[in-house]
């Protein structure tokens, strides 16, 4: 099946969607024809900013413009809405975290998706950073033996978010924490080569930030196909800066790790003869790059993350992060939530393939 370029892209949600929309405006392949967002300020701002033609208020409207690929970056509660009606128009979609903001919505997701003659591709830039490749590379090649446990961190203050300018609500606020798993998650899943079939889930309740309702920290822990386990803390109302990331993967034949607020990685080898945790000569961003490769702010991933998304279409293949593998990467937060509400108890996590 050919495909004519440049591909016709719009993107609806111009807060993070304006990350993304920089990545395709640089490709040749592809073009940026429409946007659409409530702010009628900021849209007019980006237009001017980036040469764009037409913007739209109502999303109907927007999805009759002609465009081969919708970009969602709207916020969680409307991610599943917004990609269905895509979906339904035969667009592909590029769909922003997380996934879905229930079980419900992941399994409508789904149909919509095997109804549809668009594609689906889950946004998950943290799996493009370079580090996650190399990681891969080690596991895949047996050096670090039997992966038998592992754990990440997202740890980010987010409560200046958690109130709009009007000082309402935002999502963030009532959005459990352990549902953004899947900057944590999906790299771990995508080094092992694994998925997760069972959760528990924790939070520590409601003590930071009491007028914003919001849960301090939540963790889940996951049990894998393969027999891992994982664990994975999510923490956005927290007396702690700065951000950070943090990833460990320990093996039969030794460990992987990140360097807490620094761009570096260390590992033991037991083959390789390591003396002990020595530092790895790369980091997050990939050094074959491009300059422009940064615009999405984010190091390099995003620049990754798209080129593999737009490469899947122009070849007619499954985009790498399909609807399946992100919700590999999802409902474990999803079910540790559940999980957290009755006290602890493991919950089985659908596998909706």
């Amino acid at each position: 099946m050919t495909i004519s370029t440049p591909l016709k892209v719009g993107v609806v949600g111009l807060g993070r969607g304006v990350s993304l929309l920089r990545v395709f405006d640089q490709r040749k392949d592809t073009q940026v024809v429409a946007v659409c967002d409530l702010n009628a300020e900021r849209v007019e701002d980006i237009c001017k900013q980036m040469n764009i033609k037409k913007a739209y208020s109502e999303y109907d409207e927007f999805l009759k413009h002609d465009m081969d690929i919708v970009v969602v970056a709207t916020p969680l509660p409307y991610h599943v809405e917004n990609a269905i009606a895509a979906l339904e128009c035969d667009k592909h979609v590029l769909s922003e975290v997380p996934i879905a903001n229930s079980i419900q919505e992941c399994e409508l997701l789904v149909k919509a998706v095997k109804n549809s003659k668009g594609k689906f591709m889950f946004a998950e830039n943290c799996n493009y950073w370079y580090f996650v490749e190399k990681w891969r590379d080690i596991v895949k090649e047996g050096k670090l033996g039997k992966p038998t446990y592992a754990e990440a961190e997202y740890v980010h203050d987010c409560r200046s978010i958690m109130r709009d300018s009007q000082g309402n609500f935002t999502w963030r606020a009532s959005m459990p924490p352990i549902y953004y798993c899947t900057h944590s998650l999906g790299p771990i899943l995508s080094i092992l080569d694994d998925k997760c079939l069972t959760a528990v889930g924790m939070d520590t309740g409601v003590n930071v930030a009491p007028d914003l309702g919001a849960i301090d920290m939540e963790v889940g822990l996951f049990r894998t196909e393969k027999g891992a386990i994982i664990k994975i803390l999510c923490g956005f109302s927290v007396e702690r800066k700065p951000a950070f990331h943090f990833y460990s993967i320990y093996g039969t034949g030794g460990c992987l790790e990140s360097i807490r607020n620094t761009d570096k990685f260390s590992a033991y080898l037991k083959e390789e003869n390591s003396q002990g945790m020595e530092g790895l000569p790369y980091g997050r961003n990939h050094p074959q790059a491009p300059e422009s490769a940064t615009v999405g702010g984010h190091g390099t991933c995003e620049y990754y993350m798209i080129d593999a998304f737009v490469e899947s279409l122009l070849n007619n293949q499954q985009p790498p992060i399909d609807v399946y593998k992100g919700l590999d990467y999802s409902l474990p937060g999803l079910c540790a939530h559940l999980s957290s509400k009755q006290g602890g108890k493991t919950v089985d996590i659908p596998d909706l393939r």
